[in-house]
């Protein structure tokens, strides 16, 4: 019985979260894509940190959009930077371990019929605030133009 209270608790619990986390802060761009993606770039290396990877979603949307039956073009453009703090993650990790589900952070910039967003998912209440105040700040700054 233990164990089945366990395996619900596992299966539910991430379920709960996961639909909490699956909210988007959107930030519309006064500009273009490519000026946004250099203003997301250059606020994520103004915070003192690295860039570990940029996915370049809307290039694979568009690619493989035949491959899948679908001629619908949902990004003009669309990158997501993909980057940690070892500051701001220690800092929620210690808080709980299990925060490293949500590392590493995310910022994507989306331009979709010429209309460009900089975004990014929003985090559970609690200690993973600071991660949300992190990206928060670093679309404040790019968006600032």
């Amino acid at each position: 019985m233990r164990i089945l209270k366990s395996l619900v608790i596992a299966a539910v619990l991430p379920l709960a979260t996961a639909a909490k986390a699956q909210m988007v802060v959107t930030t519309l761009f006064d500009g273009t894509f490519d000026d946004a993606t250099f203003a997301v770039e250059n606020a994520i290396v103004n915070k003192g940190l690295v860039i570990d990877y940029v996915s370049h979603v809307g290039d694979m949307l568009n690619r493989t959009g035949s491959d899948v039956g679908s001629d619908e073009v949902i990004f003009g453009a669309a990158e997501i930077f993909i980057f940690c703090s070892a500051v701001v993650s220690r800092q929620v990790m210690e808080a709980d371990p299990m925060n490293i589900v949500h590392c590493p952070y995310g910022i994507f910039v989306a331009d979709q019929g010429g209309d460009v967003a900089v975004g990014y998912r929003s985090y559970p209440d609690g200690p993973m605030q600071a991660v949300q105040t992190l990206l928060s700040d670093i679309v404040a700054e790019a968006t600032a133009f």
